[in-house]
């Protein structure tokens, strides 16, 4: 974190799930010490977690995003998911069987709380994070305070044409997670094809004398999409930066979006049968 920092990194991208807050606030606080980098400087990203959506824990959920980041502020800040988990039980409170077990809270009672935390100063902005179109335009019909972004998965496999239509007529930004195809998620099933080792990638990647990475973040930012990539290697952090200098042609860019085939590698699966599980519709 301290070298994506150091070399022009400016989102942040965090949550409490990812369980590694204290550590990303080390590093931002060593960074603004060292004088790399001013604090207004920095878009700090954090999301509620589902074990937090009842209205009376929404703001302890945003508070101890705080204390671990060291911060006393988000520039913004997403519920990470439609679905309530049972409250005080831990980030995945689950029965003798295994299974997650849910809250009846509604996801637009959440969000009329995160509307509480913007009006107390503890965040900028507010959005949302895997919610397809129907959850949004609920929220959409009752709020004070509309999403200003909506964080789902989109690479080529999986580019979310549709939804991204749908916000931007609503003028709601899409944050693609998972640019690059998530690799390195631990249910990886050997059936389901490595967007990394396409080979019509690797051949784009090659004529633009670039990485197949530098090929799929350019292609986001291309179609007006903010994109986080993800990575823990410092060479592969200063690669995923240099992708300014070049332009992905009007035909490449149709080739990118016919390879779409509806390929979710983050499908969540094993909570299908909540009640507000957001992936039984088309968009």
């Amino acid at each position: 974190m301290k070298y994506a920092i150091s070399i022009g990194y400016r989102h942040i991208d965090c949550a409490a799930i990812y369980q590694n807050e204290d550590e990303v606030g080390r590093a931002i606080k060593a960074s603004i010490s060292d004088g790399t980098v001013e604090r207004e400087e920095l878009f700090i990203v954090s999301k509620l977690w589902n074990s937090h959506h009842h209205p009376d824990y929404v703001s302890d959920g945003l508070k101890e995003s705080l204390k671990s980041l060291g911060l006393d502020y988000l520039d913004l800040y997403l519920m990470h998911s439609p679905m309530a988990f049972k409250e005080n039980c831990g980030l995945e409170p689950k029965d003798e069987n295994g299974h997650v077990i849910y809250s009846e809270v509604d996801y637009v009672d959440t969000w009329l709380a995160m509307e509480n935390c913007v009006n107390e100063g503890l965040v900028h902005s507010i959005g949302v994070s895997n919610f397809n179109s129907h959850q949004i335009q609920r929220i959409l019909n009752i709020c004070k305070i509309r999403p200003v972004t909506n964080q789902v998965e989109c690479h080529p496999y999986f580019n979310q044409k549709k939804l991204i239509d749908y916000c931007k007529q609503q003028q709601i930004t899409i944050t693609a997670y998972s640019p690059l195809g998530s690799g390195d998620r631990p249910w990886a099933n050997i059936s389901e094809p490595n967007l990394m080792e396409n080979p019509t990638l690797k051949k784009m990647a090659q004529a633009y004398s670039k990485s197949v990475a530098q090929i799929l973040i350019r292609y986001q930012l291309q179609r007006g999409l903010i994109v986080i990539p993800k990575s823990v290697s410092e060479t592969r952090i200063k690669e995923n930066m240099e992708i300014e200098n070049f332009q992905l042609s009007e035909c490449d860019m149709d080739t990118l979006d016919s390879m779409d085939c509806n390929l979710r590698y983050l499908h969540h699966l094993w909570v299908k049968d909540h009640v507000h599980f957001p992936f039984d519709i088309e968009f």
